[in-house]
């Protein structure tokens, strides 16, 4: 299955971000501490992993 342009984005913006900084998001409320993705960034990649892979969305 092929990704859409957005989640191509997110992905080069997001392993730039974690390379650059150590971490994806700025607001350390959407995130635990130590972690380098937020909660809801973590959960997009795993659906776009999921995609990838040809899995179908649960919904």
């Amino acid at each position: 299955m092929t990704l859409s342009e957005w989640e191509g984005e997110f992905l080069q913006s997001v392993g730039e971000r974690v390379k650059t900084h150590g971490r994806a998001f700025a607001d350390p409320e959407k995130g635990a501490p130590g972690q380098a993705l937020s909660a809801m960034q973590g959960r997009k990649l795993k659906e776009i992993a999921k995609k990838a892979k040809g899995e179908k969305k649960r919904d």
